[in-house]
């Protein structure tokens, strides 16, 4: 069976995919009508290619300038070339994806990675973008702020102090990242939370024309731990070996289920990469073979970089090697789906 890509709809204007706006889904529901008669769209997938389309994170927070954790990239203006790229690769493609994912980085204020979980000896909150060593915490240059204990189930500041020290001990043996205390982002309920508006109008467009609902992924809302990953937060159990969060089995079943995976958004240095990377351990110990089925859209991902703090893309970038070489496809949007490595129709 052949496959020609389709042509970009009359509601999309590249223009706007920095910007937020309400979209009017009546009336895009109306086009999509239209669209779907055009192109001969259905529900249906082809046989032997179900195809799921996995966006990460492609929320304000991340995606837009002026928003709390831009991901600027080294170019200034990385996530959002990302998203137009995105964008333009859902409604080329429409008529392919069986499904389309998207995760939702969800968080409160009082979490251990913001500002005001953490006080200094003048009880003063660490600055956005400060990395915490185990040094900080068992030389006292920062503690558990004892104002918000009450909100953790009447735990004392002492075992706070002590699943802290512990917490960014478990990080720095993992050979990770250290703790990380970053702005305020992706707060539930904020404008921050909600996808790209012109990532949600594609998502919405597909739905119309597909008769496909996208599923939501939900991630990062465990206050104690940080949650990079859409499969598992960085530390899941306490320093007693309590339970404090459990891995997404659910999550994984689903996903290896589909004969191809295809994955982007931001940041390719964090979420993006932890993700990709628990996958890749858990396609290992189910068949190293089924690392052949996903593909990682370079082009559609950018890595962290805070001017004078940290720049994340060498680790990024070593990541995607290593994944390529454990058998996953690193392929680009702009490029046809039907010349990618194993997708022939």
């Amino acid at each position: 069976m052949s496959y020609e890509e389709l042509p970009l709809p009359a509601h999309y204007y590249k223009s706007r995919i920095d910007q937020v706006y309400k979209v009017n889904y009546q009336k895009l529901a109306e086009e999509a009508i239209s669209w779907r008669k055009e192109h001969q769209l259905n529900a249906e997938y082809m046989p032997g290619h179900r195809i799921c389309l996995l966006l990460i994170d492609c929320q304000n927070t991340f995606c837009t300038p002026g928003f709390e954790l831009f991901v600027a990239g080294r170019s200034g203006n990385a996530a959002v070339l990302d998203s137009a790229r995105i964008c333009e690769f859902v409604y080329k493609n429409i008529g392919l994806f069986s499904d389309i994912i998207a995760s939702m980085d969800t968080h409160r204020a009082l979490q251990i990675f913001h500002p005001i979980f953490l006080v200094d000896k003048n009880g003063d909150y660490p600055e956005p973008n400060t990395q915490i060593s185990l040094d900080d915490i068992k030389s006292g240059r920062y503690m558990v702020n004892p104002d918000i204990t009450d909100n953790f189930d009447g735990q004392s500041q002492k075992r706070l102090q002590d699943y802290l020290e512990y917490y960014v001990r478990q990080l720095e043996q993992s050979g990770r990242l250290q703790l990380m205390i970053w702005p305020y982002h992706a707060m539930l309920g904020g404008i921050g939370h909600a996808l790209v508006s012109a990532i949600e109008e594609a998502l919405f467009f597909f739905t119309m024309t597909r008769q496909r609902q996208p599923h939501i992924e939900i991630k990062g809302e465990i206050p104690m731990a940080e949650n990079y990953s859409i499969f598992r937060p960085e530390v899941d159990r306490d320093e007693n070996g309590q339970k404090i969060a459990s891995e997404n089995k659910t999550f994984f079943d689903r996903i290896l289920g589909y004969d191809r995976i295809l994955i982007a958004g931001q940041a390719k240095s964090h979420c993006v990469a932890w993700t990709v990377e628990d996958l890749l351990l858990e396609i290992q110990s189910r068949d190293p073979n089924l690392a052949e089925k996903v593909y990682l859209l370079e082009d559609c991902s950018s890595a962290v970089v805070i001017p004078n703090a940290v720049d994340f893309t060498e680790q990024a970038e070593s990541a995607f090697e290593r994944f390529a070489r454990a058998g996953m496809k690193l392929v680009k949007s702009t490029d046809p789906i039907s010349s990618w490595p194993g997708m022939k129709f």
